[in-house]
């Protein structure tokens, strides 16, 4: 169970990272439209799991491997916005969030799957 500080720094870490990728650093990944789905913060405050959504991105496993090796200069552009909240920049760990893809394939299975209808129940006994 997260504490308070630790969701409401999480929310601010969201926000600002995925400002950083929208405005900051876009032309480090090739225009690709990165998404901070979510963010974990350990309870000292000193690392965060990023979960990241990619749009216009070919292979996805790459672009998180080219963002990992941009991972300081994402934490510097981080460390510059929260400087003034908080005393320790987290360190960042970035994973792929395939949530949205595995929502699509279970949609295709329900959507594949023949149910038959419910056999109707004599209303006289």
């Amino acid at each position: 169970m997260e504490s308070k500080r630790q969701q409401k720094v999480a929310r601010q870490l969201q926000k600002d990272l995925s400002e950083i990728f929208q405005r900051d650093v876009p032309h480090l990944f090739n225009g690709a439209f990165i998404t901070v789905t979510n963010v974990r913060i350990s309870p000292d405050l000193s690392v965060a799991r990023v979960y990241l959504s990619f749009l216009a991105a070919k292979n996805k496993e790459m672009l998180l491997e080219t963002i990992q090796e941009k991972g300081k200069v994402i934490r510097q552009h981080l460390g510059d916005r929260v400087r003034h909240q908080l005393r320790i920049v987290p360190e960042l760990s970035f994973f792929l969030d395939d949530t949205a893809e595995y929502a699509d394939k279970m949609d295709k299975l329900f959507a594949g799957l023949d149910i038959p209808p419910a056999p109707e129940e004599d209303e006289d006994e």
